[in-house]
């Protein structure tokens, strides 16, 4: 059964949570604070999702999450009052895979958790037409989960690399940001264009030498982003 760790200090909210995913048929395991989800992360190696409050009392979400993503890759969703569209904004620079804002619906809440399960769980199989992309010193060796830049491993998160994997599958072709949102979340992309902004401003700091000046990873305004040749 998929483990889900729900991580909040208002127990009304956690108990919500849990009912919506029991009846989903999810394993639920709950901590109150930052600080106990990192511990949870450390010693259930199985969990597959984290849903977490950012505004908790001791260690915040955004602690908590800096001190995951030292642990695990594994995907976290942020539950945000509409008041922490900054903390939002720093939440996903610093690794988090999506956001819920409060109040949310239980349908809003289970496609998201659907999505994103489904991104963790194909990035851990080999589902692709080739093994390798490279476009000029970019390679991304899919069966191995490694992008290389100028022969160097960089370390992306599972949300990074599956952009990066589809714009270098087809470079040159630009992606709306409803078009990525919809490929990588496989949500509907309604509102996220700040999402996937954001997710690609964190892709080029990783991959670009100068990610104000990107020669790969281009945004054409009006339009998308594209993966070209450097040129």
């Amino acid at each position: 059964m998929t483990k889900i760790l729900i991580c909040d200090d208002e127990k009304d909210i956690v108990r919500a949570l849990e009912i919506y995913l029991k009846a989903e048929g999810y394993e639920i395991l709950m901590a109150c604070d930052g600080a106990e989800a990192v511990e949870t992360i450390r010693n259930e190696k199985d969990i597959r999702l984290v849903l977490m409050d950012i505004m908790m009392p001791g260690m915040d979400g955004i602690e908590a999450l800096t001190e995951i993503r030292k642990l695990s890759n594994v995907p976290v969703i942020f539950l945000t009052a509409k008041s922490e569209d900054a903390d939002k904004i720093l939440g996903l620079n610093l690794g988090a895979d999506d956001y819920i804002t409060k109040p949310f619906l239980p349908a809003e809440l289970t496609a998201r958790v659907r999505s994103s399960l489904r991104r963790y769980t194909m990035l851990g199989s080999v589902m692709t037409e080739k093994d390798e992309y490279t476009v000029g010193s970019i390679s991304l060796n899919d069966p191995a989960r490694e992008v290389r830049v100028d022969g160097d491993i960089v370390n992306l998160t599972k949300t990074e690399y599956e952009i990066l994997k589809l714009l270098i599958k087809e470079p040159g072709r630009v992606f709306s940001p409803h078009e990525i949102y919809r490929n990588v979340w496989g949500d509907d992309p309604y509102g996220t264009e700040n999402t996937v902004a954001v997710h690609i401003r964190r892709l080029r700091e990783k991959i670009e030498i100068d990610p104000a000046k990107p020669r790969y990873l281009k945004v054409i305004w009006g339009q998308g982003y594209k993966i070209d040749g450097g040129l």
